[in-house]
């Protein structure tokens, strides 16, 4: 690959979730193999502002919680260390929305198969059909159990 040419980028979903994890470490590798970089993005949203006590909300707690947990998950994939090709996005808002505009101009789109949603039995979870339907470039979904196959 000539220097001038730009590295493919792998975006991958990251949510607490087991197979958000193994969707992270599938990158990692992918984007070893061709020379990409690894773009991690962690989605938070604020609760409603309204609810059964009136407006109880402090934006700027949510995402000081946001950054840690996304810290958190980055050390938990990666305790040993942190690849030098990935970068940590933390953007507000939705989920599958944010992954499908991070994947304009990307080579991949990785996403776990299930995450922290609501429907957790089903096959296929909400936002990693909505990416693997909307997606601007091809999309893996990786499963839980081809992370513990490892």
């Amino acid at each position: 690959m000539e220097p001038s040419e730009p590295r493919p980028r792998v975006i991958v979903g990251v949510d607490g979730s087991p197979s958000s994890y193994a969707a992270l470490r599938w990158a990692a590798r992918y984007a070893g193999m061709v020379g990409g970089l690894v773009e991690a993005i962690h989605v938070w949203d604020t609760p409603s502002s309204v609810g059964w006590s009136g407006p109880a909300i402090d934006p700027d707690f949510d995402l000081e919680q946001a950054r840690e947990r996304f810290t958190e998950e980055i050390r938990s994939v990666f305790p040993d260390e942190h690849p030098a090709d990935l970068k940590e996005h933390l953007v507000e808002g939705d989920p599958s929305e944010v992954l499908v505009r991070a994947s304009e101009g990307a080579e991949l789109l990785v996403v776990g198969s299930r995450g922290h949603g609501r429907f957790h039995r089903a096959m296929l979870g909400s936002v990693s059909q909505r990416c693997a339907q909307h997606a601007a470039c091809p999309v893996v979904v990786v499963h839980r159990e081809q992370e513990e196959k490892r």
